[in-house]
Order: C-alpha cells, then structure tokens, then sequence
C-alpha cells in the first residue's frame, strides 16, 4: 500500500491505496494555514497506517529533487516548506513531491490512458493548460520543474489571455481562455443585435463559462460552436508542436477534453494532419484521460510509487 497527499488551494485529501486494491480509504479536510494543514496531513498519514512510501501532488512552483513547496499562488504562507524530509522524520519510508501537472501524468501513465507506453504527454485543460511528460520510461521535469509549462507558448499574436501572455496556447484551451472567448463572441453578436443560447444580454456577461457553452454547443447554437471550433483548431496547432518536438506515442487529454471530445475532436485533428510531421503523427494517438474526479487521489499515490522506484 502506498499513501498519497493531494495538496490544493481549498481542500486536502489524504489517500491509501495500489493498482491492485484501488483506494481503500480517504480522509478529506480544509486547506487552511500551514501548521494546521501540516497537522491535519500527518494525523491523517499516521492514521491510514504503514505504507511502503508517501507521494504529495501539489501546485508548484516546487522542488521536486529536494522536496519543497516554495510559495505556490493558491497555498499563501507555504513558503519553503521542507514537507518530504518532515514525512520521512516522522515516518521512516521515502517520500516524493511532483506538481500537480506532473503527478496527473504519472498517475495516468501508471493507471489509465497511458499504460504500457514509454513516451506521454498528459494534458491538464481544465481551469489552466499545463503538461507533464513521460520520456524514454521516465518522468521529465526539466532542470528546475519547469517542463511541461506549454499553456504558455503564444500561438496567436492577438487572442485571449492566458497564463499572463495574450493569446497563448491556454488562452485559447483552457476553461478560463474558453469562456473568454464565449464573451468575446457574445458581446460581438449583443452589438450585431443577435442573441446566443449562452448569453441573451449584457447583464449575461459575467455568467459564461466552459460547461455552459459546451452544453449550448451540443444543443446546436451557432455561437457556442464557434467558440468550441476555435478552441478546437488552437489546440490541433499547440499538439502539433508537441509531437513534432517529443513524438510521442500518446497525448492523454484530461477535464474539458473528456467532457467536449466531440466538440474538439474532427477540427484538432484536421489541424494536426495539416500541420504535424507524418512520421511523428502516425505514431502518436490522442485518447481522453480515463481518470476522471478521481485522477487527484491516483496523482498522490503515483508520485508515491515513483519515488520507490522510477523506471515502474
């Protein structure tokens, strides 16, 4: 058995559990500040029982080799928190730390859409874009945590913003950049005096979101179709750069990708016929993660086992 620690802005969750058993237990409390949090996290560790090792998911920016959270923007106050050799004092078993990005990655490589593959790329697309790669049969995190922040990469020199950059590839693919466009093309329609199924007045503004224009996309509103075709085409271009730099053998795509494939999928591919090298394309295929609301526990115990052994 190995326990995991899924570390977020709001809530924390401690978990048991292996590929065989799945998860046998989960204890879930408040994030609030650090030394309760702390607290919580190694009450709920001691009373989970022994385990073979302990792996924490958490937002970055972090140091995954020496195992430190160093001010990430959603844990205010967690500031050079020494948080793998306080596990490992008071446990005696090896722990790990990734990003969140990165544990999902390991987590799907391990347990879901990845399996039995040597070269992943796992995709957030949720509230931001973020990536973690598995290269040669190992993570990759690049030399200071940073591989795998491709959200950032501009594909347009106009667009929505994302990641702090006007049109980046997670202002184009993310919830975030999603329901930025949705405005965008509401408000050019409410000027036009037209209406659309998610937004019929200025007042609606403010209310548009991803699962919104999703659902209104699906029911057939033109404008909520657009918005998806965009989002569609922006990211066949940003996986296209992806596997004519890593040619990969699988994307695994998360969150609004496994909600929307039918929104996303016929023009992302059209774009990547277009636009990625055919020997890298054919050998790469595009699947949804298979984790769903579960992938945050899974992360936890992945980066676990991979801090017991790496090449698994």
């Amino acid at each position: 058995m190995y326990t995991g620690i899924d570390i977020g802005g709001t809530k924390c969750a401690v978990v048991k559990g292996n590929s065989c058993d799945g998860i046998v237990e989960k204890i879930r409390f408040d994030t609030t500040d650090v030394e309760e949090t702390l607290k919580n996290i190694f009450e709920a560790v001691e009373k989970l029982g022994n385990t073979k090792a302990i792996g924490i998911s958490c937002g970055g920016p972090l140091n995954s080799r020496k195992g430190i959270i160093m001010s990430p923007p959603n844990l205010p106050g967690w500031d050079n928190i020494h948080i793998c050799d306080m596990l490992r004092d008071r446990f005696n078993v090896p722990a790990g730390l990734q990003n969140d990005a990165n544990a999902c990655a390991l987590a799907e490589w391990k347990y879901g859409a990845g399996r039995n593959t040597r070269n992943m790329i796992f995709l957030t697309f949720g509230t931001g874009l973020g990536a973690g790669l598995i290269l040669n049969g190992r993570l990759y995190s690049g030399t200071n945590d940073m591989a795998g922040e491709v959200g950032h990469i501009r594909l347009s020199e106009f667009g929505p913003v994302g990641y702090g950059k006007s049109g980046s590839f997670e202002g184009f693919c993310s919830g975030g950049g999603i329901a930025g466009l949705g405005r965008l093309i509401a408000e050019e329609w409410l000027q036009a005096g037209r209406k659309t199924a998610f937004c019929k007045s200025y007042d609606d503004l403010d209310k548009i979101n991803a699962k919104l224009i999703a659902e209104c996309a699906k029911n057939g509103d033109e404008a909520a179709k657009k918005v998806y075709n965009i989002c569609a085409e922006k990211l066949g271009t940003g996986l296209s750069i992806l596997i004519d730099i890593l040619n990969p053998e699988r994307i695994v795509i998360g969150s609004i990708f496994e909600r929307s494939e039918n929104l996303l999928r016929e023009g992302m591919q059209k774009v990547i016929e277009k636009e990625a090298l055919k020997y890298s394309k054919n050998v790469c295929e595009i699947v949804p993660a298979e984790l769903g609301d579960s992938i945050g526990d899974w992360a936890a115990i992945a980066v676990a086992q991979n801090c017991v052994c790496e090449d698994v």
